[in-house]
């Protein structure tokens, strides 16, 4: 699912198919996936990943999911580009759930497009706290409520200009051109579709909670029949992981970010920081699975998948399935589908759970929508 309508030259819901790149700004780094269709029926889905590329970002680069320092942002994302030796210009890019401002109204079926439209605005005028010359808005019929229903849900979403304009601005400024603008959960969630066919069971009528754990939030995404039914963000990170290392072996942010990635710690760090981190992590998670619990009819979950950088941490999933006595999992958008010779593909499944939103975002190049 998509959001903005065309009002800065793009063309949201209705693209054309083209080749697009999908490219994920997280507080940490940007991230690209390019997509083919598969030639061959070998895979188990139609796609297959022709190349990707992670490029950190500076520690200024981004505040509270905007852009701050657009000039780093941009040249990050023009060396990300540079490594995916790709001449795909065309991007989708995504806005972080907490920029968009979403609302599902119902209203009469068989409309004619216009009136629609000028309904959404209407409707949207009272949930949206800005003036609406300074937001861009967008809707999305999400279906008919019932076989004899002659009204239908829509979904309407809604996201400051600036902020949009921020992100466009630094693809501008890297050579790239956004044609597609996405909400980060719902492109997690477009990439779950190549996941959920690997659970022996399938997932209808199960629950399954998406938890996308960045470096300073997570977002869980909980879906039901393949409908998001409730989104939280939590206020924890990878980034926790990196502030435990450095006062744990007194190391300055840059010597500690290092030793994280590269794994060049005291033997002590798995006890002493790295489980400790785990725990403190999972019972974040249990928190806002109560808070799912509380705020809706749900009362059970059947999966977890998790993604983002922090998924690859070893044991990291059995800590999770031991604090929620909920059979967790890490997300791998890849692992169903056809890889380029170009990948390693070791190194793929190191990377695939911190390109999940950008999976996402690159499978907008089929949308027939």
């Amino acid at each position: 699912m998509s959001i903005f309508k065309e009002k800065l030259n793009f063309d949201f819901f209705r693209m054309k198919s083209q080749p697009l790149i999908g490219v994920d700004i997280s507080a940490s780094a940007v991230k690209m996936v390019e997509l083919s269709l598969s030639k061959s029926e070998k895979g188990s889905g139609a796609y297959q990943i022709e190349s990707y590329a992670i490029e950190p970002l500076p520690s200024d680069a981004m505040q509270d999911g905007g852009i701050a320092n657009l000039e780093a942002v941009s040249g990050s994302m023009l060396r990300c580009w540079k490594r995916m030796g790709t001449k795909i210009k065309n991007i989708s890019l995504a806005m972080p759930a907490a920029a968009v401002i979403t609302k599902k109204i119902i209203v009469p079926a068989g409309q004619r497009e216009d009136d629609l439209a000028f309904q959404v605005e209407t409707e949207a005028s009272q949930y949206i706290p800005f003036a609406l010359d300074e937001v861009e808005l967008d809707f999305q019929e999400t279906g008919i409520l019932s076989e004899n229903s002659d009204e239908i849900e829509v979904l309407i979403a809604a996201s400051r200009k600036d902020k949009i304009e921020d992100r466009v601005a630094a693809a501008l400024t890297a050579g790239l051109k956004t044609t597609v603008m996405d909400v980060e959960p719902y492109a997690a969630q477009a990439a779950f579709e190549l996941i959920e066919g690997q659970l022996p069971e399938g997932s209808h009528d199960k629950v399954i909670a998406l938890i996308d754990i960045g470096s300073t939030t997570m977002n869980l995404n909980m879906l039901h029949n393949g409908e998001s039914v409730y989104m939280r963000d939590q206020p924890f990170g990878g980034n926790q992981l990196s502030k435990d290392i450095q006062s744990h072996f007194n190391l300055s942010p840059e010597e500690a970010e290092i030793a994280k990635r590269s794994g060049d710690l005291p033997s002590n760090y798995e006890a002493d920081v790295l489980r400790p981190f785990c725990e403190t992590l999972s019972i974040e998670i249990m928190r806002a699975i109560q808070f799912f619990f509380t705020s809706t009819q749900y009362t059970k979950i059947n999966y977890i998948f998790i993604a983002g950088g922090c998924a690859v941490i070893p044991g990291l999933n059995e800590v999770i399935a031991d604090r929620t006595q909920i059979t967790t999992l890490i997300a791998n958008p890849f692992s169903g589908i056809e890889v380029s010779s170009r990948i390693i593909p070791r190194q793929l499944n190191m990377d695939a759970p911190s390109l999940l939103i950008a999976c996402g975002l690159a499978m907008r190049s089929f949308d027939p929508s």
